[in-house]
């Protein structure tokens, strides 16, 4: 587009490496998509630039070199990608304030609120890859904040596939990113690794994160670098300290002081006083933390004292119910691999549940998410019964009023463990 009397050598090159196989149809497809999603950014360089695209592209499919199910999907959902080219533009404006804005406040829990406000979490790779690309041309600081951010996105709302697709995206685009970052692959590579290192990846993440590019990516080299990095001797703290520590190194010596203030309370230590260092920590969306050392602790010491401070957190508000819950699940998730040193976790873990359940109040309510959480390999009895029940009304009725009476949601009483609670709910509405 930009030299037109190299439009034929080009067209005839695309068309000899398709038809050796050297690139695949489905990757045609996807360059040319990938092209077509940026028609808007280049044509502020080339005005014409939409008018070429639309004229290469028949005659790409007509050489039987382009798939013709591009042209077709082009065609039905032109509108929709119009839509949807203008949301795209309009979040990453909106999330380029709300990351400058977090630079200036180091407001973790505010940058997450206003991240949900835009109600968009399917574009969640397009902030990870906003937020490390603008840290990458800033200090050490800020690089050192995009990466304890992070984290706490992982924990708060990202899932694991969100940070691998934003670490693709950042690959694919890692040979453009160095024309305006000179040491860009190095800095991405940094913060692959760190990623490993802080708990949001697994080593296997990276893996699938190689899968996904290209074979002559200039990202794969990249990827290498962090697969070293994640390799060397001592690598844990060297690449946590890799933005010269600072608030990032604080997650890491958040867990160190969160360990000790539970051992002071455990040894004797007074509920108040622990309440408060967990409150001067500063770190809100941290304190699952505290939760999952404060029940692997009580499994380990067999001190079910720390029940105590949990409630006494809970009903300060101090910890919310989602962190709570999180907490909850983090240990319900690693199960197994404590059963390895704690024999009867699994036991111990369903009496703190129950625990919670017999406390009433809002702590009831947390007994009540994890039941939503847990979920079970089998349909309990309580779904069985009511699908043999004859007819789908009296099905519904059953469910409803059992919800209803119990507290409970409608998914979650069949998605989870709710037998003892619905059982009991039916009890009492069968003496009334």
């Amino acid at each position: 587009m930009e030299i037109r009397t190299a439009e034929p050598l080009i067209m005839k090159l695309l068309k000899e490496v398709a038809e050796e196989g050297l690139i695949s149809s489905s990757q045609m497809v996807k360059g040319f998509s990938r092209f077509a999603e940026s028609l808007d950014d280049l044509a502020l360089d080339i005005p014409t630039a939409k008018e070429l695209f639309q004229s290469l592209v028949p005659q790409a499919i007509s050489e039987g070199w382009l798939d013709a199910s591009f042209f077709k999907f082009s065609s039905e959902h032109g509108e929709v990608q119009d839509k949807d080219h203008e949301k795209l533009r309009r979040y990453k404006e909106e999330v380029v304030t709300i990351i400058h804005e977090y630079f200036h406040s180091d407001d973790i829990p505010e940058l997450i609120r206003s991240l949900e406000d835009l109600g968009a979490p399917e574009l969640n790779p397009i902030f990870l890859k906003k937020l490390i690309t603008l840290a990458m041309d800033r200090k050490n600081r800020e690089k050192e904040m995009a990466s304890v951010l992070l984290s706490a996105l992982h924990i708060e709302i990202f899932s694991t596939d969100d940070i691998v697709n934003g670490f693709v995206m950042l690959l694919e685009s890692a040979e453009d990113t160095a024309l305006d970052i000179l040491d860009a692959s190095n800095e991405l590579a940094l913060f692959l690794a760190r990623a490993v290192i802080d708990d949001v990846l697994a080593p296997l993440n990276l893996e699938e994160i190689g899968s996904k590019l290209a074979p002559n990516c200039s990202g794969s080299e990249t990827l290498h670098v962090a697969r070293s990095l994640i390799a060397a001797r001592h690598a844990g703290e060297r690449i946590l300290r890799c933005w010269g520590g600072g608030t990032g190194w604080a997650v890491e010596d958040a867990k160190d002081k969160i360990v000790k203030l539970l051992e002071e309370y455990e040894a004797g230590g007074v509920v108040g006083e622990a309440c408060q260092c967990i409150r001067d920590l500063g770190m809100p969306f941290f304190n699952h933390e505290v939760v999952k050392k404060a029940l692997v602790m009580a499994m380990e010491k067999k001190n079910d004292r720390m029940l105590d401070l949990l409630q006494e957190c809970f009903s300060e508000g101090l910890i919310t119910i989602n962190q709570m819950t999180k907490g909850f699940a983090r240990i319900n998730d690693g199960l197994d691999d404590l059963a390895l040193d704690i024999p009867n976790a699994e036991d111990k873990f369903s009496f703190y549940v129950e625990h919670a359940k017999k406390k009433g109040g809002s702590f009831l309510h947390l007994a009540r998410q994890m039941y939503n959480v847990v979920y079970i390999e089998k349909l309990s009895p309580l779904m069985r019964y009511c699908q043999e029940l004859a007819r789908e009304e009296l099905h519904q009725l059953v469910r409803s009023t059992v919800c209803n009476h119990c507290g409970l949601s409608s998914r979650g009483i069949f998605q989870a463990d709710h037998v003892e609670v619905a059982a009991s709910g039916l009890k009492e509405l069968g003496s009334s």
